[in-house]
């Protein structure tokens, strides 16, 4: 059911955002004016693949997860969108349709722009077309690291490297050790594994190794990082 405001918690992690925190207060002002709420069960469908571009959206609350479908057809998770980041702007540049489908990760709030209001603030604001090519610079980067990681790193340091993303995202900080973080975003180890393009049985040996080292805790409901300097050591490859 769609909401007509944002909680004070959803509205600080729209405003938190890396991306949107550094745009004008005008053109903020302006995005936020025409945007409007909606509100996911976990599990629901937001978009699917071969959807027309109809908004532009941010997470403010739980997640999105992005995802295919293989010939077999077995979904396939590629990522999930964290508190704060906008997606689906190539969409709204194009005008093509969706490219995956995407899911709410738990229950989950967005904040949409429709495709119409979207191209009106694009040309009142050249900023805002400044702003969208260094977000897509950005993640051009990441797409190659991350290929290049897949291609010379071995699993552990991979796994390493996604534990820490995810503590950096989802990070809570543990009452009873300060040193310690619970990654909030509950995922099942063959989702984890899907990230990593490997398989459940490999990450598990890898995460129990890691375990043995007192890097992390695996817990019934998710991860513990008990040691983020061990992590950044295994992410540089120094095994």
């Amino acid at each position: 059911m769609d909401e007509p405001i944002l909680t004070m918690e959803e509205r600080e992690a729209i405003n938190g955002g890396r991306w949107f925190s550094n745009l004008s207060p005008s053109l903020r002002h302006d995005i936020l004016r025409c945007a409007y709420v909606k509100r996911y069960k976990d599990g629901e469908l937001l978009v699917a693949r071969g959807d027309p571009p109809q908004e532009w959206t941010a997470v403010a609350k739980g997640a999105v997860r992005v995802s295919s479908t293989s010939l077999s057809g077995k979904q396939i998770t590629l990522t999930y969108v964290e508190p704060g980041v906008w997606f689906g702007d190539v969409a709204m540049f194009d005008g093509d349709r969706r490219t995956h489908d995407a899911y709410a990760h738990g229950p989950t709030t967005i904040l949409c722009v429709a495709r119409n209001d979207f191209q009106k603030i694009l040309s009142s604001h050249v900023e805002l077309c400044e702003a969208l090519l260094q977000l897509q610079a950005r993640r051009i980067r990441t797409l190659f690291g991350l290929v290049e990681d897949l291609n010379t790193l071995p699993l552990r340091s991979r796994l390493a490297k996604q534990l820490l993303h995810l503590v950096r995202s989802y990070g809570i900080p543990c009452l009873n050790n300060g040193n310690e973080v619970r990654i909030g975003l509950q995922l099942a180890q063959e989702e984890l594994a899907q990230l990593l393009g490997a398989s459940r049985q490999r990450v598990n040996q890898e995460l129990k190794s890691m375990e043995r080292e007192d890097a992390i805790r695996i817990e019934p409901g998710g991860l513990v990082v008990r040691d983020r300097e061990m992590l950044m050591r295994i992410a540089e490859f120094e095994n």
